[in-house]
């Protein structure tokens, strides 16, 4: 019966295909060569094994295409590569879950649900009002925060001492400069008026 299945007609649902044999004499169709043409980059070995978006060398595409600012930026700060993080904490939220005479922490902010993580700095903002007298100690504070706290009688000390700001090119603009810096510009003279 042409149905039976046995030895001698069995045969895979996807027929073999046999491996191609390179380099096995003239007569076989891919002798000499083996099928990769003579001299260049494909016909050596491992040439086959190149990264993708590759050009042999030359200047990718991606790298001679225009560049726009953003988050590569050296100076698209603060969302650049030294880009730093904080974690804002209103004063409406410490008026919320704080009683007066506490003292406010991170670890007590964290306790209370304020902030996520005690690793990363904690800002203190300006939001709200605060009528409690609180003993607070946060990385930093904007200037609003710091007045409405103080004059609540509380107390702000910051963990990371704001680094004061350097003016920048006093030199190049007349509004900027002050007499002083004038005046150490300025030639000196002697005493019968020359310039020295």
């Amino acid at each position: 019966m042409a149905g039976d299945l046995n030895l001698s007609n069995l045969q895979p649902a996807q027929p073999r295909k046999e491996r191609k044999r390179v380099g096995r004499g003239l007569g076989s169709g891919k002798g000499r060569y083996s099928g990769r043409g003579i001299k260049g980059q494909k016909s050596r070995s491992g040439s086959h094994a190149m990264r993708a978006g590759f050009e042999g060398g030359q200047m990718p595409l991606h790298m001679h295409t225009a560049k726009l600012r953003g988050n590569t930026s050296a100076d698209a700060m603060p969302i650049g590569p030294f880009r730093t993080y904080s974690q804002p904490v209103n004063l409406r939220d410490l008026e919320a879950r704080f009683d007066a005479g506490e003292e406010v922490t991170p670890e007590s902010l964290k306790a209370k649900g304020l902030i996520r993580s005690i690793r990363k700095d904690v800002k203190l903002l300006g939001n709200g009002e605060l009528s409690k007298k609180l003993a607070i100690t946060v990385h930093g504070a904007s200037a609003a925060a710091r007045e409405k706290v103080e004059s609540a009688g509380g107390t702000l000390t910051l963990l990371k001492e704001q680094k004061p700001r350097k003016p920048k090119n006093l030199k190049r603009r007349p509004e900027g400069r002050t007499k002083s810096a004038e005046t150490e510009n300025a030639p000196e003279q002697t005493a019968e008026g020359e310039e020295t």
